[in-house]
């Protein structure tokens, strides 16, 4: 891992300087929209609304839209002049009971590792929150903003959560109306519970949704179902030919070092081809000889 920002936590006298870490990651399957006909990716245009012209990204500022529909343009100059913070201190505001802090605030989860100067303060302020139960309340800057964030163990490690705002945590707007539930079913419903009583285990869980996308991706490679677009061989993430790929950068560094093209290199075979229309058979009839290789090779990159 990286750390993506260096800091110190402070209680009291007490500071102890931290390097932090994002402590999650998305694996959400996501797609391309392509053109269903020859797999060409879409292209999105930034058009106007008002006069329907493109416009260049140097020419796109920010807008705050008002309730009645009006436009504020805030330029450089104007943003460069609202409240910001570089601070790198995490301020301890004061430590809390666990079971005060509602989950749905949290938003985001940061891993805590402590420079090699504050090895000890660091076992210290872990061990106040595990033996204390609580949770300490910070405030944080980062990205240039001031966020609420609490301080957690999680296996021995030191974990800062951003929080919601107050303000931004809905309320439902919906009431719900008491059932008319029996003794009985309630004893039923109890029995459920016990039944499916437990531990919680996140190895027991998978993302099946995940895995039938790649199985299935898979399948159509082998297949032969793959498009082949003129973006194909650009490292986008995409389905790529990777001994083509290879030979292309082997041929390509060695011309860059002005080395000679082996005959390995099929480049002595192009040369003819140049020349005569007969003699360009001869790299298709080597092509098709590297069929097999070339499949292989995007299986792997599946």
């Amino acid at each position: 891992m990286r750390a993506i920002w260096k800091g110190s936590v402070s209680f009291g006298l007490v500071n102890v300087p931290v390097k932090l870490y994002s402590a999650t990651e998305s694996h959400d399957v996501s797609f391309r929209q392509v053109h269903a006909k020859d797999g060409g990716r879409i292209k999105y245009q930034r058009v106007c609304s008002i006069d329907g012209e493109e416009v260049p990204y140097s020419d796109i500022a920010k807008g705050y839209e008002t309730e009645d529909g009006e436009m504020v343009i805030l330029t450089d100059d104007d943003l460069a002049e609202l409240p910001s913070t570089s601070s790198r201190e995490i301020a301890v505001e004061k430590f809390v009971p666990s079971e005060q802090i509602d989950p749905m605030m949290f938003e985001k989860s940061y891993y805590l590792e402590p420079e090699k100067s504050g090895a000890k303060p660091y076992a210290l302020l872990r061990q106040a929150l595990q033996d204390a139960d609580r949770m300490a309340v910070v405030t944080v800057a980062l990205r240039q903003r001031t966020s609420i964030a609490v301080l957690r163990v999680r296996d021995d490690v030191i974990v800062l959560q951003t929080m919601m705002w107050p303000d931004e945590v809905r309320q439902p707007d919906f009431t719900i109306e008491p059932g008319d539930v029996k003794d009985s079913e309630v004893k039923m419903a109890h029995m459920l519970v016990e039944t499916l009583a437990g531990d919680f285990a996140p190895s027991e869980f998978e993302d099946d949704y995940a895995g039938a996308v790649e199985t299935l991706v898979k399948t159509k490679i082998e297949g032969g179902e793959v498009k082949k677009t003129a973006t194909s061989t650009k490292s986008s993430g995409e389905v790529v030919d990777l001994l083509a790929a290879l030979q292309k950068s082997v041929a390509a560094a060695k011309s860059a070092r002005g080395e000679a093209p082996a005959a390995s290199d099929d480049t002595e075979d192009e040369k003819p081809a140049k020349k005569t229309p007969a003699a360009k058979k001869t790299p298709a009839k080597k092509a098709a000889k590297k069929a097999p290789a070339k499949k292989a090779a995007a299986k792997k990159a599946s």
